[in-house]
């Protein structure tokens, strides 16, 4: 795993169990979620312990970047899944595009919403 700066990261304890949160991770994030090379454009599969940690990663002209899930067992019933970001931005367009979505917090709005769309799916039968 390429070592990138750290960004942040945001938690949600979710109503099921380890294996129930791992389920709607997949569901949420892989477009099929039998296959975790399915992973949203711009996104590849970097790691993966089922139902323990999903990191995922990628790049683009104006930054490197991963994500990475990791779900704790709470109790039986509950899950705190969190979600830890890395990236690096390059050169002065990198400084630009970290700015825009960084220093907005587009990143910290699309993170946690995504970490409701699971919550959500959690509640949801497969």
């Amino acid at each position: 795993m390429e070592r990138l700066p750290y960004i942040d990261e945001h938690s949600r304890v979710i109503n099921a169990d380890r294996a129930g949160t791992w389920t709607a991770l997949l569901r949420t994030t892989c477009e099929n979620p039998d296959d975790l090379n399915t992973l949203p454009r711009g996104f590849v599969l970097d790691d993966a312990d089922p139902p323990h940690r999903l990191a995922a990663k990628g790049r683009h002209w104006f930054s490197r970047y991963r994500l990475t899930f990791v779900l704790d067992e709470v109790d039986p019933t509950h899950t705190r899944l969190t979600a830890i970001s890395h990236a690096a931005f390059p050169g002065i367009h990198g400084r630009i595009y970290r700015a825009l979505v960084i220093g907005t917090r587009m990143h910290r709005l699309v993170v946690r919403d995504m970490l409701r769309r699971i919550s959500v799916a959690a509640g949801r039968p497969a």
